[in-house]
């Protein structure tokens, strides 16, 4: 249930405090209330840290992510950044915001092949999202994004704004689902060693099922989480790659909520409070990330697309931080999303409360 007595400890900015009550909402009335929904609770985030964290805009040619940094097309994956500057303008009432990132989802869809997969081309380091299982993968992380930014659409005084074209984007969307869906068993055998895709992949199958109404692409997504509630260690923690990481344990969490936020998995939630734990654990006290003894990300074991070390995420670290707070009242996930935020930005860590 969410708790009005919370207050962002650093990142209220310009608010004031009766403005940031406002933004928490009314009391909730006694008994079991409804649970808000993602659009209910994006809404109380800070409009300044929600733009920082969600509100991508496509370049010219309505490229974002590794594709506007490549200049070209490589696939269909990294356009999920349009998708979530749509929804930080949807949420944030900034409709110019909204449209402008809208162009990405429409030149992803460009790109779509006959069978419902992506156009891919070669990344940076010669690798490329042709071959079959990482065609599927390269789609499955564009769709997380474009069933959320719909669903979210629905959820908002906006959707008679984009109707129309949330129709017509329906068939699109059928078609991916359906090869992602082919993919199934490509992504327990290649994503297995790296929870995080195994919940980014639910999440597709889940939110655009949802879209969809289509019943099988929800049990694909029960059926992966179940799996990768298996891929934790005996404390609980998401494993990758043999070992624990703070960066994407992190990402487990938020992608896992957020399916969380729109489709019943309650034993996921179930395994939320130890992984959050130990996420808090490795933030310091001026918010920056431990990395020592991580198995993927911050010591140098593997490169991107463009050659350069994988560094922790902290844009996604804070995101699952905020939300998992906001959910569950958890102070100590909102003051250590604080803490990383003001350390990603570059100002003074906050004050712990007295």
């Amino acid at each position: 249930m969410l708790r009005r007595d919370f207050v962002f400890l650093a990142a209220a900015g310009s608010l004031s405090a009766s403005a940031l009550a406002r933004r928490l909402g009314a009391a909730q009335p006694s008994g079991t209330p409804a649970r808000p929904t993602e659009y209910e609770i994006l809404r109380r985030i800070p409009a300044e840290r929600l733009r920082a964290l969600i509100g991508d805009r496509p370049d010219a040619n309505g490229l974002s992510g590794s594709n506007r940094l490549a200049g070209r097309w490589l696939e269909a994956g990294p356009q999920r950044g349009c998708c979530r500057g749509v929804i930080a303008g949807v949420v944030l009432d900034d409709l110019e915001l909204a449209e402008d990132a809208w162009r990405g989802i429409e030149v992803a869809f460009a790109h779509q092949r006959d069978d419902g997969g992506f156009v891919a081309n070669l990344r940076p380091n010669g690798k490329s999202a042709r071959p079959f299982g990482a065609a599927v993968e390269t789609a499955f992380f564009f769709l997380q994004e474009m069933g959320r930014a719909v669903l979210v659409i629905r959820q908002s005084p906006h959707e008679p704004h984009f109707r129309e074209r949330l129709a017509a984007l329906e068939p699109k969307i059928r078609r991916a689902g359906r090869f992602i869906l082919s993919g199934y068993d490509t992504i327990i055998d290649n994503s297995s060693k790296a929870v995080n895709r195994i919940f980014i992949a639910a999440k597709a199958f889940g939110l655009c099922g949802l879209v969809l109404r289509d019943e099988e692409m929800l049990a694909a997504a029960r059926r992966l989480v179940a799996h990768g509630l298996t891929l934790r260690d005996a404390q609980g923690i998401f494993i990758e790659n043999g070992g624990r990481d703070s960066s994407y344990n992190a990402v487990s969490i938020l992608f896992g909520q957020v399916l969380a936020l729109h489709l019943p998995i309650p034993e996921f939630e179930a395994a939320l409070p130890v992984a959050m734990a130990w996420q808090i654990s490795r933030i310091r006290p001026d918010g920056s990330i431990e990395v020592e003894g991580n198995s993927r990300t911050g010591v140098g074991k593997e490169k991107s697309y463009f050659g350069d070390a994988k560094n922790v995420n902290h844009g996604e670290i804070i995101q699952a931080l905020t939300l998992y707070g906001l959910v569950h009242g958890d102070r100590a996930a909102l003051a250590a999303a604080d803490r990383v935020f003001a350390f990603w930005k570059g100002a003074p860590a906050p004050k712990a409360a007295s």
